[in-house]
């Protein structure tokens, strides 16, 4: 049966399980007409995946672009043609392996360089389209398609632990980042000619942290309506937008797409984006604030539920 429900649910995604093969098993548990979530995990990772369930969807995309947080284990010294332990591995082959020398010290400057903004090339295995298709149908073919190198940052990198040929690291950084391209690199600059990831956990997504998720296992049984207070309210997905409560008058304007002057005490420029409660505290949208200094609706929630 279909329920008209929306909301967020943090789950920490198992291992072994793709991103949309969680998403079904929690949109069937909870029986909602819609759902989505705010970035994907590959099937070997595990950790924080949030769900949006019904009109929550609608707001998805503004997680996207949310910072993350990812605790990985590197094996030094080999390549996967994956990047990480689900694909073809290799010893990696270097003229001037100096791994041996490495001092913590030494390791620590290393990853320092990788801090801030760099560029990045995509990996082969990756969603990223070319002519149309995932580039990682190209590569299942064994074919290596020319990519260009992206901007992204990284606000933080640090050693965990270091023993061997493992490693341990914990990376926070922007969106479009590759962790399994980072572990590759870092495993060259390190001298050992490559590396690999053979685990990888999301910890964080935004103001979102892994200890607020639940297990997936939680949801294998029957249902009870007991479950929907596991879901976080759809405006949970906007912490770092600014708020304005309107008056019945302006809250009806805008959900009929039309724009209203600002008359809150509220200075934004052009541009900025505002979670909309009505005059009983309820949620029902963003708005964004023009030019000029109106509010205009940008994306409202149906029937404001």
């Amino acid at each position: 049966m279909k329920r008209n429900i929306s909301g967020v649910l943090l789950l920490n995604k198992p291992s072994g399980l793709t991103s949309n093969q969680s998403l079904q098993i929690i949109k069937r548990f909870f029986g909602a007409t819609k759902a989505g979530h705010t970035g994907t995990l590959d099937p070997m990772a595990s950790g924080l995946l949030p769900i949006c369930l019904g009109e929550a969807t609608k707001f998805s995309a503004m997680l996207l672009n949310a910072d993350k947080t990812y605790h990985a284990t590197l094996k030094l010294g080999y390549l996967s043609s994956t990047g990480d332990a689900e694909g073809e591995i290799i010893a990696a082959v270097s003229a001037k392996l100096n791994h041996e020398k490495l001092s913590l010290l030494q390791v620590q400057e290393v990853l320092q360089t990788f801090k801030g903004h760099v560029k990045q090339t995509p990996p082969m295995y990756s969603a990223l389209k070319f002519n149309g298709k995932p580039l990682y149908h190209y590569a299942r073919k064994g074919k290596e398609v020319e990519r260009k190198s992206r901007d992204i940052v990284i606000y933080d990198l640090y050693l965990d632990s270091w023993m061997g040929d493992e490693m341990s690291l914990v990376v926070h950084c922007g969106t479009g980042t590759y962790i399994r391209t980072l572990a590759e690199d870092i495993g060259k600059a390190l001298g050992w000619g490559g590396a690999y990831l053979t685990s990888l956990c999301r910890s964080q997504v935004g103001n979102f942290r892994l200890q607020q998720a639940y297990q997936l296992d939680q949801f294998q049984g029957a249902f009870s309506s007991e479950y929907d207070a596991y879901l976080y309210p759809i405006d949970s997905l906007l912490q770092n937008f600014p708020s304005i409560t309107l008056n019945e008058a302006e809250s009806l304007f805008l959900c009929q797409g039309q724009w209203i002057r600002n008359k809150h005490k509220i200075d934004l420029s052009g541009g900025t984006r505002v979670k909309l409660y009505d005059s009983s505290g309820l949620f029902f949208g963003v708005g964004e604030i023009t030019e000029t200094g109106a509010i205009a609706p940008k994306r409202l929630i149906s029937n404001k539920i």
